[in-house]
């Protein structure tokens, strides 16, 4: 394992038909508005900014994320930038999830009018006149994925889009999509505990010339180094009721961190830097995007550039957390049902 200083944030591409050069980590924004309990407004500007001053120009949103308020986020983040740095961001949108009054939620639409719907206020909301990569968030069950995917075509016809991404979705769902149209990017959630993408998914993306952008690399702070089995928890948070956060589930979870920490010493590095290294070692079509909420661990999340894991470094590491080694679902079983990509083909 060797570190050495980077001028800047090295880039990689998503896909093929056309590339997306983006930076090799991203910005996952979520957190900043949503589902980690409540986060502070002027620290989270401040990350955005850091972000993109640093070189990072992938930021992923959801027009869902505390319904719009991580859009209007990041549109008052990018009005505070200079015209250069706001050139830089390329912005990434989730979208189809629906919401209730209270939080709730209700479902995914995936019908073509919703599609220009959902487009056209993410449009006001972020204050830019396209949206870089648009996709949505989890399959309809009641709209083919060419309906869907068809329609974002039309905005990217139009120009109020850039490029097409999936989430989400197995190998058979991204063989009908990019049969539609050209496919970017395949959001999905990959990490040292959720290896699922490895058997099928990840092979048909590389086979179809489309990128896969990572979310969950830490498992959401689970595999960071940093969590703690007493941390009191905001009742809003999704861990609250994530499978692999509870009882003895977390006491073994933390057993593999455990494991991950004692490595990471060896190489001076964190753990968190140690997780998303391995990620960045899966291949050069693969982006990470982090969940800072903080400069403080952007800092350290963008120290994992600094890492090269070797031949002898990846033995170690997928020996102290080999594959399907965590316990508990990655979500709970309501939610799991609407994930296509756990559907086996």
């Amino acid at each position: 394992m060797t570190a050495t200083p980077h001028p800047a944030v090295p880039t990689r591409t998503l896909g093929t038909s056309p590339g997306v050069p983006v930076s090799a980590l991203g910005l996952g924004c979520m957190g900043m508005s949503a589902l980690y309990g409540a986060a502070d407004r002027e620290e989270s500007v401040a990350t955005l900014h850091t972000a993109l001053e640093a070189g990072i120009t992938l930021l992923d949103t959801g027009d869902f994320y505390g319904m719009g308020h991580n859009e209007m986020l990041i549109g008052e983040a990018l009005r505070g930038l200079s015209a250069d740095l706001r050139d830089r961001a390329l912005i990434s949108v989730k979208f189809g999830a629906l919401r209730s009054v209270e939080g709730g939620f209700l479902g995914y639409d995936g019908r073509p009018a919703a599609v220009q719907n959902f487009a056209a206020y993410s449009l006001q909301r972020l204050g830019t006149d396209h949206i870089d990569i648009y996709r949505i968030a989890r399959v309809d069950p009641d709209v083919p994925i060419e309906e869907t995917v068809g329609a974002i075509a039309d905005l990217v016809r139009a120009g109020h889009v850039r490029h097409i991404g999936l989430s989400e979705v197995g190998a058979d769902t991204i063989r009908r999509a990019a049969a539609t149209a050209p496919i970017s990017d395949l959001q999905i959630e990959y990490s040292l505990i959720s290896r699922g993408i490895e058997e099928e998914i990840l092979p048909v993306c590389r086979e179809l010339g489309i990128g896969v952008t990572t979310y969950g690399v830490l498992s959401r702070g689970l595999i960071s180094g940093h969590w703690q089995p007493d941390r009191a928890l905001d009742a809003r948070d999704f861990r609250t009721a994530s499978p692999r956060f509870q009882g003895d589930n977390l006491r073994h979870n933390l057993g593999l961190v455990e494991t991950l920490r004692a490595i990471a010493e060896e190489r001076g590095v964190s753990v968190a830097q140690l997780a998303i290294a391995w990620v960045l070692a899966r291949g050069e079509d693969i982006v990470p995007l982090v969940g800072s909420r903080t400069r403080k661990r952007l800092s350290e999340a963008l120290g994992a550039l600094d890492v090269t894991l070797d031949a002898g470094d990846l033995a170690a590491i997928e020996a102290a957390v080999p594959a399907g080694a965590a316990a508990g679902d990655r979500y709970p079983a309501e939610q799991m049902a609407h994930l296509d990509s756990e559907k086996k083909s």
